[in-house]
C-alpha cells in the first residue's frame, strides 16, 4: 500500500509539477512578472476541493460518463494552453502578448490542480475509513509528492540556468511532451466513455515497462506512455505534437519577418 501511494501521488503530482514548471521557466526566460503562480495555486486547490466533493453529481452527466468527460475537456485545455504558449513565445516583444501570456499560464496551472488535485483528494478520501490504511497511505504520499515536487524543481533550474537557446529548445520539447501526453489521456478518457471507438492496441510495451511500474507511472506523467496504443491515440498524439511544431515554426518566421 505504501508503495501504491507513492507511484500514484508521485505521478498526479509530477504531471502539475512538471507543467508549473515549465510556466516558470517561461516566465523567467521572456521577464514576464510571475505573481500569476501565487493567485492560480489557491485557486485551483479550491477549485479541486469542490470538483472532488461533486464528483458523484459530474460522474452522472453524460449518461453516466461525466467525470471522463470533464477530465477529457481538463485535459484538452490544458493542451490548448501549452499550444498558445509555444506560439506566443516567439511574440514577446509585443508587451500585450506577455499579458495573454500570464493568462494562459494562471489557467493552465488551475487547470493542472484542478484534475491532479482531486485526483489526489478522491485517492486519499478513500482510505478515510480505514485508519489501519490511512497512515502508510499519507506517509507514502506525501513521499511521492515530495519526490513529484523535487523534479519539477530539477526541471525549473535546469531551464533557466543553461544557455537562452539551450533552455528555449528544451522548455518547448518539453512542452510537446507533456502536451501530447494531455492529448493522449485525453483520447483514453473518451474511449473509455465510448466517446471514440474501440480498436486493438498497435503494440504491446508492457512486457518491457509496465504502466504500473514506477518508471511506467513516470513516463506516463512526462510524455502520456501508454504500453497498448490503439491507433487513434497515436494519431492523435503525433496530430498534437505536429500542430505546436508547425504554429511555432511559423510564428517564429513572423517574428523573423517583423524584425526585418
Amino acid at each position: 500500500m505504501l508503495l501504491n501511494a507513492v507511484i500514484i501521488i508521485l505521478r498526479e503530482v509530477m504531471e502539475a509539477s512538471l507543467i508549473i514548471s515549465l510556466f516558470l521557466a517561461f516566465s523567467q526566460r521572456h521577464r514576464i512578472n510571475r505573481f500569476w503562480l501565487v493567485s492560480a495555486l489557491p485557486v485551483g486547490l479550491i477549485s479541486a476541493i469542490i470538483y472532488a466533493m461533486s464528483i458523484v453529481t459530474v460522474s452522472q452527466w453524460f449518461d453516466g460518463v461525466g467525470q471522463e468527460i470533464v477530465n477529457a475537456t481538463i485535459h484538452s485545455l490544458i493542451y490548448l494552453m501549452l499550444l498558445l504558449l509555444v506560439v506566443l513565445s516567439f511574440q514577446t516583444e509585443m508587451q500585450s502578448y506577455k499579458k495573454v501570456m500570464r493568462c494562459l499560464m494562471f489557467i493552465g496551472v488551475v487547470l493542472a490542480s484542478i484534475r491532479e488535485g482531486s485526483e489526489i483528494i478522491l485517492y486519499i478520501h478513500g482510505f478515510i475509513s480505514r485508519p489501519e490504511l490511512l497512515k502508510p497511505v499519507l506517509f507514502g504520499g506525501a513521499i511521492g509528492a515530495g519526490i513529484g515536487v523535487s523534479i519539477g524543481v530539477f526541471f525549473y533550474y535546469l531551464l533557466v540556468n543553461i544557455s537562452k537557446r539551450a533552455g528555449i529548445t528544451l522548455g518547448i520539447l518539453l512542452c510537446l511532451l507533456v502536451a501530447g501526453g494531455m492529448v493522449l489521456q485525453a483520447t483514453q478518457l473518451l474511449s473509455q466513455a465510448d466517446w471514440l471507438p474501440s480498436q486493438y492496441p498497435l503494440w504491446d510495451t508492457s512486457y518491457w515497462v509496465s504502466e504500473s511500474s514506477m518508471i511506467g507511472q513516470l513516463l506516463y506523467a512526462l510524455v502520456g506512455y501508454e504500453a497498448t496504443p490503439t491507433a487513434i491515440q497515436v494519431i492523435s498524439y503525433i496530430t498534437a505534437v505536429s500542430s505546436i511544431c508547425i504554429l511555432a515554426y511559423f510564428s517564429h518566421l513572423s517574428t523573423l519577418r517583423h524584425k526585418k
